[in-house]
């Protein structure tokens, strides 16, 4: 058979064929549900999933990952598409943090480019260091005019005590790169050039532990999980003094002789001092440690040190579980149960129920500590999805305290005061043994509301419905949900009255005055987030304490975490009551935890140690509980609560906010999704209604809760309904999926 000779035009085609240039799907981290196309340029081979590239967008560039292209993705015309710029001098992120970001995204319905961002969270780390150059004060001093420019600069590096480069140091001090070149140039600061030190390793046998029996059983649970691989969730469940970091740094310590990396997640990294000082002691090292308060400059560095693999140990706040980790055979949650670990901005996801799924998709075990362990953990190992290894005393000599109620009822704190009397004579006594006492009320500030005794005027937020706090200290009125801040007027502002302003209701600040005219002779600190602002504020008020140059502290939640001060044996909770109002599904299970929490600063050592809860409701469940020391029996009967309403673990939420300019357009937007809303008799859709935090930095919210069985996920209803929606641009709409707060 003889074949014909093809065409002139598909011989054309053929050929324009052959000659296109290969080309690639690019996630950028931009809020985009979309992937891009990228022409691979002439001469380059074509990038595997997972490289990390610079892209034209516009007028600009970008980084973005080359993604795995999905089947139906629309190839747009050879002609249209751009080259990619440049690839990046940094290892491909790893398939297993590429399918968590299109995970994360898929269950928090959120745009994949959104989730991306937080992986690629510094892109000035993706390129070679230009230079290692620093700058640091001369130690022989300068000459020339010392000008208020200068002396910021000078300001910063002596706060930072440490080189820096010149291009950081100007913008930490909010100058021009010329002022700390003449700074240099005057003999002020003395150049010098850093080799790129990557730091000293943690050993994994530096320091042994001794473990009592149950520790030592737990340890080697632990270690053979680690030593085996492969997906496994285990709750470590300890009361407080257990000696559960100690026990999970084993498993690290198994990881690292694996030739393994490590990631342990803290609540709030601010408050890991201690953590630190632990660490450094087992391991003779510090771990990398990664949160938002880093410099530029050392965000970069530990950045890139994390994509080429040289942080053996990484510990930081939930946002490191986006780091390029390629080698993990551990993944650490501690105080899995806090509420902090939820990120209510941006994408709304749950970084313990996220770091579970990077697990999965890594194949490396995972360990969740707490000594209140969240009712979603009970169930799951309830239902043999996780594992459980306990340790039920506290380590070494030191026994749990001795918890009892004071009846405000029957001992009310005299007229106008906080304090009463057997809480005073409690701290008369425990201070005249020598010993620490601590008082706790979790809120922060001098009084949660101010108003006019003449016209009763109080002072709101006008950007959310909101009272304003004052902070005494400062002279001020704060907003704790915008930032919002007024000085504290001589005058009523309403009716003109002069000196008829008054506090109403107690914060910590209120309390440490309080407590000082009464105990006159004590050395007091106050423990509270907006009075200690850096981690080094932090450090020297726990060294404070530890080194007994503090009786008696007073603070917020910030003390209940895993701080441990030998000699504090009585601790005072002011308002045990606070937190259990409202309709919060969580009400009861967080003001729990947190005075379990607290409760477990007391008595830590050989000196035994008392707890005092003044309470207004002893028969509280929540209060009856801790009396009892019945953790087990108060999460049964929350567990019950929970199963017969079909609320979580046992049943799933969603909620939608709307976020509008003004009420009336929030209210129309609301009604007119309600109206879209789907009907299934599996679910239950309460709303549109104003939410209970009505007005949130200037904009107006409504809101719907989405209610589903538990084996019926929302995403695929939310996402059928939303599609069909049809919002005015200046509305905002956000999709939590499980959410934690429901203001």
């Amino acid at each position: 058979m003889t074949r014909r000779p093809a065409r002139p035009e598909a011989a054309r085609e053929t050929a324009s064929l052959l000659s296109e240039p290969a080309r690639v799907a690019v996630l950028l981290p931009l809020p985009l549900g979309e992937l891009y196309e990228y022409a691979v340029p002439e001469g380059m081979a074509p990038p595997a999933p997972g490289t990390i590239c610079s892209v034209p967008l516009g007028k600009r560039f970008l980084p973005g990952v080359v993604w795995d292209r999905p089947e139906g993705l629309a190839e747009i015309a050879a002609s249209r598409l751009k080259p990619l710029a440049a690839i990046y001098p940094v290892p491909p992120m790893a398939a297993p943090l590429r399918k968590l970001i299109d995970w994360v995204a898929a269950y928090t319905l959120s745009p994949p480019g959104a989730v991306l961002r937080m992986g690629l969270s510094v892109p000035d780390a993706l390129e070679e260091p230009a230079s290692l150059s620093r700058v640091r004060l001369s130690r022989l001093g300068g000459e020339g005019a010392m000008t208020a420019a200068r002396k910021k600069v000078l300001a910063v590096l002596e706060e930072e005590a440490d080189a820096m480069a010149p291009a950081d140091l100007a913008r930490a001090a909010g100058v021009s790169p010329s002022v700390v070149a003449g700074l240099v140039k005057t003999g002020w600061l003395e150049p010098l050039t850093l080799s790129a030190d990557t730091g000293d390793a943690p050993d994994y046998h530096w320091r042994e532990a001794e473990f009592s029996g149950d520790q030592q059983a737990a340890a080697d649970h632990l270690g053979d999980q680690v030593r085996a691989g492969g997906f496994a969730v285990t709750l470590l469940d300890g009361v407080t003094g257990s000696g559960k970091t100690e026990v999970y740094f084993a498993a690290i310590a198994a990881a690292l002789a694996a030739g393994k990396q490590a990631l342990v997640l803290l609540p709030e990294i601010a408050l890991s001092t201690q953590w630190l000082h632990r660490f450094r002691k087992r391991f003779g090292a510090e771990p990398l440690v990664w949160h938002s308060h880093l410099t530029p400059a050392a965000r970069r560095k530990s950045w890139r040190r994390i994509a080429l693999g040289q942080a053996p140990v990484v510990v930081g706040a939930r946002s490191a579980l986006f780091l390029p980790l390629q080698n993990l055979g551990l993944i650490v949650v501690d105080e899995e149960h806090e509420a902090s670990f939820k990120q209510e901005d941006g994408v709304l996801y749950n970084a313990r129920d996220m770091a579970v799924v990077r697990a999965r998709l890594e194949q490396t075990p995972i360990l969740l500590a707490s000594a209140t362990p969240s009712l979603e953990t009970v169930a799951n190992v309830e239902a043999g999805r996780f594992h459980c290894t306990a340790l039920p005393e506290r380590h070494g000599v030191a026994a749990l305290p001795e918890i009892a109620a004071i009846d405000l009822r029957r001992s009310p704190p005299p007229r106008g005061a906080f304090l009463s009397i057997p809480l005073r004579d409690a701290i008369t006594e425990t201070l005249a043994k020598g010993e620490q006492a601590m008082l706790f009320l979790n809120r922060r500030g001098y009084a949660p509301l101010t108003l006019c005794r003449t016209c009763g005027f109080r002072f709101e937020c006008p950007h959310c419905s909101a009272w304003l706090v004052e902070h005494r200290g400062r002279g001020r009125l704060l907003c704790h949900h915008c930032g919002h801040s007024q000085p504290v007027p001589h005058a009523c502002p309403s009716c003109g009255t002069e000196d008829a302003l008054v506090p109403c209701g107690p914060g910590v600040e209120r309390v440490a005055e309080e407590a000082a005219a009464l105990f006159p002779d004590a050395r007091l600190a106050i423990m509270a987030s907006d009075l200690l602002s850096s981690a080094d504020a932090m450090k020297k008020l726990i060294t404070e304490v530890q080194d007994r140059q503090i009786d008696l502290l007073v603070g917020t939640q910030m003390m209940a975490k895993g701080h441990h001060f030998p000699h504090l044996t009585l601790v005072g909770i002011v308002d045990a009551d606070l937190g259990l109002a409202g309709g919060d599904l969580r009400a009861g299970e967080r003001t729990f935890q947190v005075l379990h929490q607290v409760a477990g600063r007391a008595g830590r050592a050989e000196h035994p140690g008392r707890v005092l809860m003044q309470t207004l409701q002893p028969e509280h469940p929540v209060i009856a509980a801790l009396l009892a020391g019945d953790r087990d029996r108060f999460l049964a009967a929350e567990m019950a609560d929970r199963r017969a309403h079909g609320m979580p673990p046992f049943g799933r939420l969603a909620a939608l906010i709307l976020s509008a300019p003004s009420p009336e357009l929030a209210e129309q937007s609301a009604r007119r999704l309600a109206r879209l809303a789907p009907t299934d008799p599996d679910v239950t859709i309460l709303g549109p209604a104003p939410a209970p935090l009505s007005m949130l930095r200037g904009m107006y919210r409504w809101r719907f809760l989405i209610k589903t069985p538990r084996e019926k996920l929302p995403q695929p209803l939310l996402r059928a309904w939303l599609a069909r929606a049809d919002l005015p641009k200046t509305v905002k709409l956000a999709v939590d999926i499980d959410p934690y707060s429901f203001l």
